[in-house]
């Protein structure tokens, strides 16, 4: 059994880093409409069972309008408290292989995804890397508690010396879509460069498509540079 869990805290304080550039209205839009193209990657790979981790009604009603399960958490106690409590319950329940990706990663792909699953294996988790190689945007453990997952940047650096002290051989993929998590006016910019199109890449097209919108130049300038 394959299950893929994806941490989402209350949309009320997601992207603050953005809030320089978008309203409190604007971020919540735009929280929904990554989950939204995450949680459709992931249903198209064909694992298991995808889990929401949250303790917040919006985000279940999204997981469950695209047959994703949520899994209840008492209270928002960070990424990694949620990211853990997915671990222990896909080993209650003999899962031999878990994935956590974040909600904010709308241009991963299921190929993607079915390659991350693809690359785990006993004593190899695979990982991804952000963009920036700081963060980790994808993780594999074969069985689910293999290690511990700690995030916030630089949990890339930290999970492959964590892997290594407890004598396993992780193995780093580099994958665009995963690698692409939405935090910075500079990082919604990339999103509509690319060629696929996502609910959210449209929902940003539309708001960069004003000259000068968070102070980047409009979309048909920035997209070609």
């Amino acid at each position: 059994m394959i299950v893929a869990a994806v941490p989402i805290k209350d949309l009320s304080v997601a992207k603050q880093r953005l809030a320089s550039v978008l309203t409190l209205a604007e971020r919540d839009q735009l929280a929904r409409a990554m989950l939204r193209d995450v949680l459709r990657a992931l249903g198209a790979a064909g694992f298991d069972h995808v889990w929401v981790v949250t303790r917040e009604p919006a985000v279940v009603e999204i997981a469950r309008a695209l047959n994703a399960e949520p899994l209840a958490e008492a209270e928002n106690r960070g990424h990694s408290a949620a990211v853990a409590l997915a671990q222990a319950e896909a080993m209650r329940q003999g899962a031999r292989l878990f994935l956590t990706v974040p909600g904010d990663v709308p241009r991963v792909t299921a190929d993607e995804l079915r390659e991350l699953a693809g690359a785990a294996g006993d004593g190899a988790p695979a990982f991804v890397p952000s963009r920036s190689r700081l963060g980790t945007n994808g993780v594999a453990l074969a069985p689910p508690d293999a290690m511990p997952l700690t995030f916030g940047e630089p949990s890339f650096a930290r999970h492959l010396e964590t892997a290594r002290t407890r004598n396993l051989s992780p193995r780093v993929l580099e994958l665009p879509g995963l690698g692409l998590d939405i935090d910075t006016p500079e990082d919604l910019t990339a999103l509509v460069a690319e060629t696929a199109p996502t609910e959210t890449g449209r929902l940003v097209a539309g708001w960069l498509a004003t000259t000068g919108r968070f102070g980047l130049k409009p979309l048909s300038q920035s997209a070609h540079r």
